[in-house]
């Protein structure tokens, strides 16, 4: 994981970063600000090395020539056209009933967003400091934008592992309608092969390559359905369509897409327990 890091900002927001580095520096990653004249194109491909950037627009993830952060305020033009009809992860997550839910696989957000969107009051759940900070940074921003403010305010985040969070759950007895599993990077396909590098991968994706491998290896979430399934009588894992089950556990349903699918494994026993 990441322990120290560059953040490059313009003398105008220079208080700005300061006050991001005091934050993330809570979080146990050193900060060496760099004030630079002006933070253009051509600065990021002088400046290839993984690092952040603070701006007007707020804090981003940047490296070879490229610059990223959670955007949501991008994913305004898919709130308004989904539906619980419409969204696939609606009637997975059984979203019509307002659940309680845990997204204990955070990423940047966006389907978070979308659940809390059409009505689920979401934990949203990160362990690293980098990727939670820029979460942070942009749910505040969310919530000072008219269209975005309801769905923002439904979200809550948890700075912790997810394996340890669910666990600490399971240790208090809370329980929960769903926990929502999206692993990012899922390495296998159905034959349990490595699954094919595509060709070009997103700019987001790539940036979040570089910032969260581990050991060469990234997380696949295995090991979550089982504390998942202590607490929530739902337990939704969001798949590409071709991928082997998780934790090779077979789900008590499925809705399957042209890309992806939803498996869910239902807890009927708890149903009595959760308010």
């Amino acid at each position: 994981m990441v322990s120290d890091i560059r953040l490059y900002t313009e003398a105008e927001c220079e208080m700005k970063a300061q006050q991001f580095s005091a934050v993330l520096s809570s979080r146990g990653v050193a900060v060496k600000i760099e004030v630079a004249e002006k933070l253009n194109a051509r600065f990021f491909r002088h400046h290839p090395e993984l690092a952040l950037c603070a701006d007007e627009d707020g804090l981003w993830l940047c490296a070879n020539g490229m610059k990223m952060q959670p955007d949501w305020k991008a994913e305004a033009g898919r709130l308004k056209r989904a539906s619980l009809k419409s969204e696939m992860i609606a009637r997975a997550c059984n979203l019509g009933e307002k659940p309680n839910l845990i997204d204990a696989t955070a990423g940047l957000g966006h389907d978070s967003l979308l659940m809390a969107h059409l009505g689920a009051h979401v934990t949203l759940v990160e362990r690293h400091p980098i990727l939670f900070t820029l979460l942070e940074d942009t749910r505040q921003r969310a919530l000072n934008d008219a269209f975005l403010h309801g769905a923002a305010s439904r979200i809550q985040l948890v700075f912790s592992d997810s394996a340890d969070y669910l666990q600490t759950q399971a240790d208090a007895q809370r329980f929960y309608d769903v926990v929502y599993l999206d692993p990012m990077f899922p390495q296998r396909d159905q034959n349990q092969q490595a699954v094919k590098k595509q060709a070009q991968v997103k700019k987001q994706m790539q940036l979040l390559h570089l910032l969260l491998p581990e050991d060469g290896e990234m997380d696949l979430g295995d090991n979550l359905l089982a504390l998942a399934q202590k607490i929530a009588k739902r337990v939704v894992v969001k798949r590409p369509r071709l991928a082997v089950f998780l934790a090779d556990a077979a789900p008590n349903h499925q809705w399957q897409g042209d890309a992806c699918r939803f498996d869910a494994y239902f807890q009927l026993e708890l149903k009595s327990e959760i308010s």
